[in-house]
């Protein structure tokens, strides 16, 4: 469980569109990275591994 001291710090993706409906966020973790919609803050997260983060980045750039 988090504490206040260590709630991440969520940024916008690069990747979400610009009309404000498609918005995912995500934060750095000390295990990896957490992603949620933006739109419901307080709704599911998915965490990943950094290994599985950097995987999906590179996969993506190759499209």
């Amino acid at each position: 469980m988090m504490t206040a001291a260590s709630e991440p710090h969520w940024f916008t993706s690069s990747y979400s569109g610009g009309s404000g409906t498609e918005c995912v966020e995500a934060a750095f973790i000390p295990t990896g990275i957490l992603i949620r919609d933006s739109k419901q803050q307080d709704g599911p997260l998915v965490e990943v591994s950094g290994v599985a983060w950097h995987r999906f980045l590179t996969a993506s750039l190759k499209r």
